[in-house]
């Protein structure tokens, strides 16, 4: 996209707008797919560990149920999911901005967890994200992520009452990165969606 931002601000835009129409405060965790994928996640999470949520919207449901017993850091490009989150996640701590440019130590995390958000940033940033995720991971720290299933990058004119943008490689190339970056692919999953779906994937950072 351009250098004014392009696919970031339909994205911005868009969860600004759509905000209690993608996900209500009263979201059914125990019915969701989250309810299958979280707790791959928290298996050897230890009590308190620290947990990333990349993408977090309005906290509902990934920073919810993981700041019950982990202190969990989210990240938004959306100001509005950020302030929703905030006042439904107020055991969590909660930053608005871009994903691409928010910085933190390395190995200052137990585990990253970015449920439909690398998804919005552009296929051309996201080698260099994952790059600085695995970096932020401690020594045997997991990554949980979905991703496409399909290389897309484009547009929906109408999602959820919104322009929404998307940008991804296929899985295959997702599993490369990951094993460059010296990440070990623990399990993968599947969540349909229409004609196509997500794929998930958990990768473990090696030992130091």
């Amino acid at each position: 996209m351009g250098p004014d931002g392009g696919g970031k601000d339909t994205v911005r835009e868009g969860y600004d707008r759509i905000s209690y129409a993608y996900r209500a405060d009263s979201f059914d965790y125990a019915a969701s797919e989250y309810a299958v994928y979280l707790p791959w996640i928290e298996e050897r999470l230890p009590e308190g560990a620290r947990v990333l949520d990349l993408g977090c919207g309005c906290g509902v449901p990934v920073a919810r149920e993981l700041s019950r017993r982990h202190q969990v850091t989210g990240v938004d490009i959306s100001p509005v999911q950020i302030e929703r989150a905030r006042q439904l996640v107020p055991a969590a701590e909660f930053v608005c901005a871009d994903l691409t440019a928010c910085a933190f130590e390395n190995e200052s995390f137990d585990a990253v967890v970015a449920f439909y958000s690398i998804i919005h940033v552009p296929v051309e940033e996201q080698p260099a994200l994952l790059e600085r995720v695995t970096g932020w991971l401690r020594p045997g720290g997991r990554l949980l992520m979905t991703v496409g299933q399909g290389a897309w990058t484009g547009i929906d004119e109408d999602w959820f009452g919104a322009r929404m943008y998307w940008s991804h490689s296929d899985a295959d190339t997702y599993r490369r990165r990951l094993a460059d970056l010296g990440l070990r692919l623990l399990r993968e999953g599947f969540i349909p969606e229409d004609n196509a779906g997500h794929v998930v994937l958990m990768a473990e950072k090696g030992a130091a």
